[in-house]
């Protein structure tokens, strides 16, 4: 009669169940019942296999349950985000008379919008028309569909050493042999680049060459050039990642873009978000690059989603118009600045030989190295202990990781926060350091 056994089962075990709360039973035969499904083996494809969880939001599970200061996550400050204008600029979306924004759009993205990203893009010297301009959902989003359209299982993409853990997930989801490329504060090493150009025939070079992370590097202008120089020569795709360039402590400095260099648009795929300078609930961000594959990731993404949230589109189309951004911009760069010195100022107060770090010129992070006896992962559980969180180096390496360091952010917490959670932290640190090894 019952083609589904587990069905019946089920429901017998569900009637049981109201049974044994009538009568204020402490088991719950159901929940039995629950955990044996889960029992079931699923065919996954193989390619989850490559798939791994992000150390930074697995660190973030645990820290925000509790009284813990972190400076783990990426974030920028809420209090910060321009929420009376955000109020505006829907409000204005949904006043509008003829309700299209609640409509599907297109997969491009919300015409107005991809103009007004035209602009701003032209005024990094970016030059590229809006249906250049591919709106996604979110920057993230953007790396994903490149990297779809792009790369076979075995393609070889060549990234800094360490580089940003989200983009690494993502080549590894599909399959790619991610390479790393010799580096110092100026980006990477031009004659270990090209001999890896040479021997490995690369389909890209990943970089974040403004702001870096983890790192929080910035290349010269010299290594720009080149990068861009060699990846015309040895025919090679860019895709440089900037979600931070506009986090900048020096209004003065130019940090020109790789794209910027690239007239004819054939090598460099531009992206960014406004998940740094505005709010990152919206998951807009925006690529350009070459007609063929921008044309190509809009196909990939007419399967993914359709197209990115019309609602969120219209809205900062809305915000763009009406709302100063650059002086927000500017705002933001102010307070990041001041919280950056506080963490630096506290870092410096630690007497460790071997404690060094890259002093930020912008974006959100602080990169630690630590002396080779201290392993940060091992040093995490002490310092959440403690009351404070940052994430450990390791996971953002592509190989031979360095365990001693560790990622800092400093824009999320405020002064007063950075100082007691910097307390903590270097407390924790200086633990370690007298129960060191004595040299001899």
């Amino acid at each position: 009669m019952y083609d589904n056994p587990c069905g019946f089962l089920f429901i017998y075990l569900y009637i049981v169940r109201i049974f044994i709360d009538l009568y204020c039973c402490s088991f719950d035969l159901v929940t039995i019942y629950e955990s044996w499904c889960r029992k079931m083996k699923y065919g996954f494809a193989q390619r989850v296999r490559f798939m791994q969880s992000s150390a930074v939001r697995d660190i973030l599970k645990v820290v925000n349950k509790g009284d813990v200061i972190s400076f783990a996550g990426g974030l920028p400050d809420e209090d910060l985000f321009p929420v009376a204008a955000m109020k505006q600029a829907f409000q204005k979306t949904f006043e509008a008379s003829d309700n299209k924004a609640m409509q599907y759009g297109e997969t491009e993205g919300y015409a107005p919008l991809r103009e007004q990203l035209s602009e701003k893009l032209q005024k990094k010297g970016i030059h590229r028309p809006s249906d250049n301009v591919l709106v996604t959902s979110g920057s993230q989003q953007a790396i994903d569909l490149f990297a779809r359209v792009m790369f076979n299982p075995g393609d070889i993409v060549l990234t800094e050493n360490p580089t940003y853990l989200a983009a690494l997930q993502v080549f590894e989801s599909y399959e790619v042999r991610v390479v790393p490329v010799l580096s110092d504060d100026n980006g990477m090493d031009p004659e270990d680049l090209e001999q890896k150009m040479k021997k490995l025939k690369p389909k890209c070079v990943y970089v974040v060459p403004t702001f870096s992370n983890p790192g929080g590097k910035v290349w010269s202008f010299e290594r720009r050039k080149l990068l861009l120089e060699l990846a015309q020569k040895h025919q090679v795709v860019i895709f440089e990642d900037d979600p931070y360039g506009d986090i900048q402590f020096n209004s003065e400095e130019v940090y020109t873009p790789i794209a910027s260099l690239d007239k004819e648009n054939k090598y460099v795929l531009y992206t960014s978000t406004f998940s740094k300078t505005v709010v990152p609930a919206m998951r807009l961000g925006w690529i350009v690059g070459p007609h063929q594959i921008i044309r190509m990731m809009a196909q990939a993404k007419q399967a993914t989603d359709l197209h990115t949230n019309s609602l969120a589109q219209v809205a900062m189309h809305h915000l763009v118009n009406d709302f100063d951004l650059d002086a927000h911009v500017s705002t933001l760069c102010k307070a990041y600045k001041e919280r950056m010195l506080v963490m630096k100022s506290l870092l410096d107060s630690v007497e460790m030989d071997g404690l060094t770090y890259v002093e930020p010129k912008g974006g959100m992070f602080f990169w630690v190295s630590l002396p080779s006896y201290v392993h940060t992962a091992s040093l995490l559980p002490e310092a959440v202990e403690q009351g404070v969180a940052f994430v450990p180096g390791a996971p953002f390496y592509v190989s031979n990781a360095e365990e001693n360091t560790m990622r800092l952010n400093f824009t999320h917490s405020k002064p007063e926060l950075i100082h007691e959670g910097m307390r903590r932290l270097v407390n924790v640190i200086n633990e370690k350091k007298e129960a060191a090894p004595q040299q001899v």
